[in-house]
Parts: structure tokens; C-alpha cells; sequence
């Protein structure tokens, strides 16, 4: 084969495209049909109108009819029609419900690791690790040891506490991907540098007395708040996040001893139990008038009696002498009681009254 009959190689643009299905129009006159066979499987007035048609390939055509089930808003009838070539004949391919564009569908899936938020977990529930999981690493176990010790058996100053806290003794340990995930999510958090708390702080934690770090390299960005009047008591927090409630923050002022009360009793409070009523001239003057009549009233009732015992004792009296002085003490009782009772009147109406001066 030589060059001038060698076959040119084909570019993208020279390969052959997919032909588009032509509509076929004896399958697209066949409505009726299409809608029989969406009742059938719907119901008798379940199926609404007709909104269009598809051609599928040669001779298929879907038409597309709208659901009118509640649960199904949106959705469509897609029944499927078909012929054989050369013949007229429209067969039944199949009938399913299909979503439309305003149709109400359900969330894409999300495998139930990913679903998982912070707080999900409960007591009793169990979350396991992923073998793949790329936050984590092995790390040295130690089961090819003789005699390997448990880690609630480590003390305090021993070489396997040691290991364990450098991820010895451990099957998987953090690895450098889970530590900066970590280190980011703490630090964007409510205790990193730009929460409004640390925002408005008057130091850092790097500086506070009540910050423990953390071991690791994390320890290097991150410690524990031990504060129990700090809102982040028992938290991650950055070293570049900061509260009030720091250590540094403010000097408490020295308190001074106070002296003994003082009871001054050389003076005294004027105590008002309520206001002064300031009675018009003319309603006290008809209040005086009302309390001088009452007065009178009571004294002429009680003296009533004793000027019938008087005169009774007037006429048993013998000698003219006598009735003589009987009346003239008859006389003088009555004017002394018409003086006191000028002098009340006098006194209700806010009148002195000059007391009689006996000469004898």
C-alpha cells in the first residue's frame, strides 16, 4: 500500500454522529390509544392532558400525559408506542409515571457517613471507622511483645505511657491529614482568632494563666481552657483567641477594711403621713353652724329635767323669802346656760370670748 491509496486516518470532526430518531407519525396520531393505556393503570380520571410527545428511535414515539395524583405534582404518564416496519399497526410498549420539571423529588442520596453532623451521636450509639478513613494511620501496637501491658495498667512515669502518648500501643494513630483538618476546623471555630468573643478580647490565651496545651504537634497552635468562668471551660482553643475572663486581663483593686456604722441621734426627720386638706371658708362655717346646733340639741335635752325638778322644789317652799331666792337661782341657772352657750357658739365661729370676772 503506498501513499496515494492509503486510507486518511479520521479526525474528530470526520466520525460519524448519531442520527436523530425521526418522529413517526402514525405512532404520534395514536393519542387515544396512549391515553387508554394510562387509564388502565392510573384510573379513570386520573390521567389530566396531554403535554407533548418524544420520539425514542424509528417508529417509537412516548407521549407524555399529566398525573393528576396528589403525591405526584408535577409528574407525568410517559406511555410508550411502537410499530413494526411496513405496517400501520400501533402496538403498546409501556406505560410509567415519569418526574417532570416541576415535579417534587426526593434529595439526591448521601451515604449515612457523610449525613452525620456534630451532636448526632448519642448514648449508646456506635460509630465505626472507616479502614479507608484518611485521618487516620497504624501505628506500632506492640502485640509482637511477650507480655504487652494494657494501658489502664501504665503508670504515671513509665516507658509505655510515654510511647502511648507519642501513638505507640495504638492500631491507628492521627495522621497528618486529620491533624490539619482538625487544626482548621478549631481554628475557624467559635474559639478561634475571628469570633466576636476573641474579637473584642483584651488579650490572648498564649498568655493566660489558665491555658493547658495540648501535647503533639497541635500543641503548638492549640491548648484547653480551664476556666471555669470562661465560656470556653474545657474547650480546644486557639492560642490567638482570647476572653475576658483572662488571667492578665485586669488588677482586682485592694480592698480596704470599712469603718463602724455612725448613729447620729443629735438630730431628727420630719415625717409627713400625708397632705394638709384646706377645708373652703364657707364649708367650715356650715360645718361649725352644724356642730353648735348639735351641741345645743344635747344640752337642752339633759337640762330639760332639772328645771322641772327645780320648780317643783320652788313651790313646796313656805315663806315668800324663800320663793324669792328659789327663782332668782332659777333665773341666774338659766342666763349661765344661755352664756355657755353663746360662748360654744362663739368658739365654733373662731371668736374670742372673755371669760366673766366674779368681783365678789
Amino acid at each position: 500500500m503506498n501513499a496515494a491509496t492509503a486510507t486518511p486516518a479520521r479526525t474528530a470532526d470526520s466520525r460519524p454522529r448519531a442520527r436523530q430518531p425521526v418522529l413517526d407519525q402514525v405512532c404520534a396520531d395514536a393519542v387515544d390509544l396512549a391515553l387508554a393505556a394510562a387509564e388502565d393503570v392510573a384510573g379513570i380520571g386520573e390521567v389530566g392532558r396531554h403535554v407533548g410527545m418524544l420520539a425514542e428511535g424509528d417508529r417509537v414515539v412516548t407521549h407524555l400525559f399529566e398525573c393528576k395524583e396528589r403525591g405526584y405534582r408535577g409528574w407525568n404518564w410517559a406511555v410508550t408506542l411502537t410499530r413494526a416496519p411496513r405496517t400501520k399497526f400501533v402496538t403498546l410498549d409501556e406505560t410509567v409515571l415519569v418526574a417532570g420539571d416541576q415535579s417534587v423529588l426526593a434529595p439526591d442520596w448521601v451515604p449515612w457517613n457523610e449525613r452525620l453532623r456534630p451532636g448526632d451521636l448519642g448514648p449508646g450509639d456506635l460509630l465505626p471507622a472507616d479502614e479507608g478513613d484518611n485521618r487516620l494511620v497504624p501505628a506500632y501496637t506492640g502485640a509482637d511483645e511477650e507480655r504487652p501491658q494494657a494501658y489502664r495498667e501504665v503508670t504515671r512515669d513509665s516507658l509505655p505511657l510515654v510511647g502511648y502518648q507519642l501513638g505507640l500501643g495504638r492500631p491507628r494513630v492521627l495522621s497528618r491529614e486529620g491533624r490539619e483538618d482538625a487544626a482548621e476546623r478549631w481554628h475557624e471555630g467559635d474559639f478561634g482568632p475571628h469570633s466576636p468573643m476573641a474579637q473584642a478580647a483584651p488579650a490572648r490565651c498564649s498568655g493566660c494563666g489558665f491555658l493547658t496545651p495540648l501535647a503533639g504537634m497541635l500543641g503548638q497552635g492549640f491548648g484547653v481552657c480551664t476556666n471555669e468562668i470562661a465560656p470556653s471551660d474545657g474547650r480546644v482553643v486557639s492560642l490567638d483567641y482570647g476572653c475576658g475572663a483572662h488571667s492578665e486581663a485586669a488588677v482586682v483593686p485592694a480592698t480596704h477594711p470599712t469603718s463602724e456604722p455612725v448613729v447620729d441621734e443629735y438630730v431628727y426627720d420630719t415625717v409627713t403621713f400625708g397632705e394638709r386638706v384646706v377645708v373652703p371658708a364657707d364649708e367650715a362655717s356650715q360645718a361649725a353652724a352644724a356642730a353648735v346646733s348639735v351641741a345645743v340639741s344635747e344640752q337642752v335635752a339633759v337640762r330639760e329635767p332639772a328645771e322641772v325638778a327645780e320648780v317643783t322644789e320652788v313651790t313646796e317652799v313656805a315663806d315668800a323669802d324663800g320663793v324669792a331666792e328659789a327663782a332668782v337661782g332659777v333665773e341666774s341657772g338659766v342666763e349661765a346656760e344661755s352664756g355657755a352657750e353663746s360662748a360654744v357658739e362663739a368658739q365654733a365661729a373662731g371668736v374670742e370670748v372673755e371669760e366673766p370676772v366674779d368681783e365678789s
